[in-house]
């Protein structure tokens, strides 16, 4: 039986073809798309997308997925001697979507995606671009397969990659941690906060140590939100008790 063609089904319905070209955003990932169209989508935001031209949040699943397998494989590689553990500590480091985010920014892709104005700034946008990158290797496994996905996932996450000395330590785990070595209560975190389009809020915690001023911190999840309040704590907790 003939296999069926993925990449066929993918891109047999129609699109509105744009007026802007996305010969400039290929050349800044450094792949030329022999189907041109699957680019453009993944550079279409859900916010300007139509019936006829489709947001990029499939490609993103699909490139979460990719790069997940990939930066996996380059760590099994790179650190034989690490346990599952530290491992997953760095692919969860490496595939978040701040990293996404500034591979993003370092590429410039921002210029290329195509969203509403109205879009929240700061996190908001991260988080956008974030998936755009995501998106961005959906569509370059589609066009060129594994292997011109993982040559540009290597070309951008090897660096962070062979940085990485220690694999890299949840905030909130490691100020769990100091807090209990010093005797003190655990944290309470509070959301305080929520702004933004539905599909792409940005969360506001707060985080209280007994002993400590409240740290107040942003992020694009519940979760990205008590991290990056936890990483705000940490100095002063460690500073005091270290």
């Amino acid at each position: 039986m003939a296999r069926r063609d993925p990449l066929r089904a993918y891109i047999a319905r129609d699109f509105v073809n744009r007026r802007e070209s996305s010969t400039d955003a290929a050349a800044v990932i450094g792949h030329r798309f022999a189907h041109p169209r699957l680019l453009r989508e993944a550079l279409t935001h859900r916010s300007v997308a139509t019936a006829m031209e489709a947001p990029n949040e499939r490609l993103e699943f699909l490139g979460d997925r990719v790069l997940a397998l990939v930066v996996a494989d380059l760590l099994v590689a790179a650190f034989p001697t690490e346990n599952e553990g530290a491992l997953s500590k760095r692919l969860a480091a490496l595939v978040s979507g701040q990293t996404l985010a500034d591979v993003a920014i370092g590429l410039g892709l921002g210029r290329y995606v195509q969203m509403a104005k109205s879009e929240t700034p700061g996190w908001g946008t991260r988080s956008i671009l974030g998936d755009a990158m995501e998106a961005v290797i959906g569509a370059l496994y589609l066009d060129g397969g594994l292997p011109v996905a993982r040559e540009f996932i290597t070309a951008h996450w090897g660096d962070l990659i062979a940085a990485a000395i220690d694999p890299p330590e949840d905030p909130k785990t490691r100020l769990q941690e100091c807090l209990q070595a010093a005797g003190k209560p655990l944290p309470q975190y509070e959301i305080v906060q929520v702004s933004g389009p539905a599909h792409s809020p940005t969360f506001c915690a707060v985080l209280r140590v007994e002993g400590f001023a409240p740290v107040e911190a942003t992020g694009n999840s519940k979760r990205a939100a008590e991290k990056a309040a936890a990483r705000a704590m940490l100095d002063a907790v460690v500073g005091a008790t270290g």
